[in-house]
């Protein structure tokens, strides 16, 4: 594919890695709203940055 159209999966890889590192720091938090909003908070964080 990146012969053909010059596009790579580069940005759609690190998008996952980081979703994977989030939920794993958010592990461990029993209230599924508790664990919800940190997902969210730190993927907000990561695109402010």
């Amino acid at each position: 594919m990146l012969i053909i159209t010059g596009a790579t999966t580069g940005k759609v890889e690190a998008n996952n890695t980081a979703v994977k590192r989030i939920k794993r720091t958010a592990q461990g938090y029993r209230n599924p709203a508790n664990y919800r909003s940190v997902i969210l908070l730190r993927s907000a964080v990561r695109a402010a940055a």
